[in-house]
Formats: C-alpha cells, structure tokens, sequence
C-alpha cells in the first residue's frame, strides 16, 4: 500500500517494457475502488474511456511514447474504509497509426433511442 493524506497529489507512470520503439501508451480507464475487487456499485472513474472523470487528474509531459505519467487528488470513499484500489487499463498502438484506438483519445458513447 501507498499511504498519502486526502487531497494529497499522487503521481503516477506507467512504463511499457518494449525493445519496440514505436509503440505508445494510452490511459483507456481508470477507476478507484473501495475493494480490490471491480466493483461497479462504489466505482469512481477518474478517466472513462479515454475521457478525463476527474478534474483533478492531468497529465505530463514524457519525452517518450512508451511511458505515461498522469496525477490527481487522493480522496476517501464516503463511510468505507480508508483504503481506496485503483485499477487502470491501458492500450499499446502502434505509434503514428492515426486510426488506432490510442490516436481517438476521449470517446463518448452514443446515447441509444429507446423504442415505446
């Protein structure tokens, strides 16, 4: 465990171990659970499919592709325990492929239309 005081800054990085050069890194999801299970009931998103949940979140500059580096706000989930999970999910692309997944960035999900 990494123990910080709410509010605090946590930064993060990510690394992608690679002898490819010309792979990058994308920050799919990431969400703060009061388990370390995937809860969906006491889910907190701090990035959702690529968008940013969390105003407190921003990224870095790396001068490589193959890391990533973000931080944001510590907090507690309400009436819990003070542990908070975080689990992320990243992406690998090939760099430069403008039609990969990585190169959309923030995607919004299309709300269907529901029929009478």
């Amino acid at each position: 465990p990494y123990y910080v005081n709410i509010n605090q800054n946590l930064y993060l990085e990510a690394y992608l171990h690679s002898s490819d050069p010309n792979l990058v890194l994308f920050l799919r999801t990431c969400v703060a659970t009061p388990t370390p299970y995937n809860s969906t009931t006491a889910a907190y998103y701090i990035i959702r499919n690529g968008c940013v949940q969390d105003y407190t979140y921003a990224t870095y500059y790396s001068p490589y592709r193959h890391i990533l580096r973000f931080k944001f706000n510590a907090f507690q989930f309400i009436r819990s325990n003070p542990l908070v999970y975080l689990q992320c999910e990243l992406m690998v692309c090939r760099a430069y492929d403008y039609s990969s997944r990585c190169y959309q960035g923030c995607v919004q999900r299309s709300k269907r239309e529901a029929s009478p």
